[in-house]
């Protein structure tokens, strides 16, 4: 078959995978969970806990189960296809690419910008008499773009495996010292909205762990070199732990926020800095040496969005642009009357991984010693939300039809839970638009 055509056959079983899943090849789903929960993330949970105690712990439930479908169809799309989610969506018509080609150039600029201010805000609270946040956040960014350029994507799991653990022993060491109500917790697991509510509880249902890395997702299983159908059931058991993960950082934030917050009326600073107050809460509760714990998982979790949008998104780059000088050599030779081929080059060695690499750490650093503008944000915005209803639906478009060998494409519960996600994240694309206006 060729690039545009829309029916696939399966990929060739020269890989046949193993022959069950197991625990030892666990890796992408856990990279997916390390860089989909930021820091901005676990803020929105621990304000909903304090503003509504336990009440909403079955929107963190609802969101795993959410989160599951969408990355597993996004990886059983790659697996069954033996194409990537670009390719797909490139199959659905030009104006996918349009919207991609715009929303990850514009994207990654503002997103460079706000991930290097994350992962340097718990560095200047370790470290007050350093440098500002802004030359901590350079150095982050800096940091994140070597890492990544000399590393290949074994060594970056390892990393994004360690800072995980970080992050889950700091995270559920703090839950457990706060001492949550275990009645409480239970009960909140019974779906229950309080008055003013509703916008909290689908930002826990459809925002922690729900960005691009979603889609990077398949790129992330190849680089594993999984790649054909035989690796589908050990996808699925490392997209589940990598949801399950997820779920207990959100139901952990969930407790510090009920527990901590909601119990004495605390009050926040809006944003990744409410993490900052925490830890300030934190040593006024159990001591210095607790809040000096929390704040190096804060870095982790910053950090390791960071090093994973660098990683992931690039490769989705890399694609993007192997993509269409595919399309641009086969359409030069067809109208010389030859046939063409394409040598496949790695693409954390490719140019193209490296340029966008370079975009998401130095032009953003502009927006460290500027405010940022309104018109540049408000297309950020716009194009950021827009973008999960966007993955949700062409899922559904491309694994109900002839591009997906029959065996793989959606089942009854897989369109449910796809059509759910993707209605979820009009709502809260319609949200997100109106705040912006």
């Amino acid at each position: 078959m060729t690039e545009t055509d829309g029916a696939a056959t399966a990929p060739q079983a020269a890989d046949p995978g193993p022959r069950k899943a197991s625990w030892k090849y666990i890796g992408p789903g856990i990279v997916v969970a390390a860089t989909g929960v930021g820091a901005g993330d676990l803020v929105a949970t621990l304000i909903a806990g304090s503003k509504f105690g336990y009440t909403l712990l079955w929107a963190a439930v609802v969101g795993c189960l959410v989160k599951i479908s969408l990355a597993e169809a996004t990886g059983r799309w790659h697996l069954a296809t033996g194409r990537t989610i670009f390719e797909g969506w490139r199959s659905l018509g030009r104006w996918t690419t349009w919207y991609f080609a715009v929303y990850i150039v514009v994207w990654g600029f503002v997103y460079g910008a706000t991930a290097m201010s994350s992962s340097a805000l718990p560095v200047v609270a370790l470290f007050p008499d350093g440098p500002g946040l802004k030359v901590w956040a350079a150095i982050t960014g800096v940091l994140g773009l070597l890492f990544v350029w000399f590393n290949r994507y074994a060594v970056f799991e390892k990393v994004m495996t360690a800072m995980i653990g970080v992050m889950f022993v700091v995270v559920v060491h703090v839950a457990v010292r706060v001492g949550p109500s275990l009645p409480s917790t239970f009960s909140g697991l019974v779906p229950a909205l309080p008055d003013g509510s509703l916008l909290y509880t689908l930002g826990i249902v459809g925002g922690v762990g729900g960005t691009i890395t979603m889609a990077a997702y398949g790129y992330w299983v190849n680089a594993k070199g999984w790649t054909t159908s035989g690796w589908m059931k050990v996808m699925r058991l490392d997209n589940r732990v990598a949801y399950v993960t997820t779920g207990i950082f959100v139901v952990a934030m969930l407790i510090i926020g009920a527990e901590l917050l909601h119990s004495t009326n605390l009050v926040l600073t809006s944003g990744d800095k409410g993490l900052v107050d925490l830890g300030d809460v934190l040593e006024k509760r159990f001591g210095s040496a607790t809040a000096t714990l929390f704040l190096v998982g804060f870095f982790a979790t910053s950090f390791s969005s960071l090093i994973g949008v660098w990683h992931g998104v690039s490769l989705m780059f890399a694609d993007f642009v192997e993509r269409l000088r595919k399309e641009a050599v086969r359409a030069e030779a067809a109208a010389e009357g030859g046939a063409a081929e394409v040598a496949k080059g790695e693409r954390e060695k490719s140019a193209p991984f490296r340029a966008y690499l370079l975009w998401l750490t130095f032009p953003p650093m502009a927006l460290l010693f500027l405010d940022q503008p309104f018109g540049l944000v408000l297309v950020y915005g716009v194009l950021g939300a827009f973008f999960m209803p966007f993955l949700a639906f062409t899922l559904i478009a491309l694994l109900n039809s002839d591009r997906t060998p029959r065996e793989w494409r959606n089942g009854r519960l897989s369109n449910v839970m796809l059509a759910a996600a993707g209605l979820l994240f009009v709502v809260l694309c319609v949200q997100q638009i109106r705040d912006l206006f």
